[in-house]
C-alpha cells in the first residue's frame, strides 16, 4: 500500500499544482491541507521551501481572510 505522501507524488497533478490550488481555496479542510504539507515535508527538496512556507501561512490564516 502506498503512502499518503506517495499517493499525492503519483496523481495526475504534481504536487506542486496541488499546493497552489490549496493555498487558494479557502473551502479546503484542514485535514487536507495538513495532508498536503506532510507530502511536501516527505520530499525536502529546496523547491518545496517556499511552497512550505506559503502552505503553513495558509494553515495559519484566519477563514475570513
Amino acid at each position: 500500500m502506498q503512502s499518503t505522501a506517495e499517493t499525492f507524488m503519483t496523481t495526475s497533478k504534481s504536487l506542486q499544482q496541488q499546493v497552489a490550488e490549496a493555498i487558494e481555496d479557502r473551502a479546503l479542510p484542514i485535514s487536507r491541507l495538513l495532508r498536503l504539507m506532510w507530502a511536501l515535508d516527505a520530499d525536502r527538496s529546496a523547491a518545496n521551501q517556499n511552497l512550505r512556507a506559503q502552505l503553513r501561512a495558509r494553515i495559519g490564516a484566519p477563514l475570513s481572510a
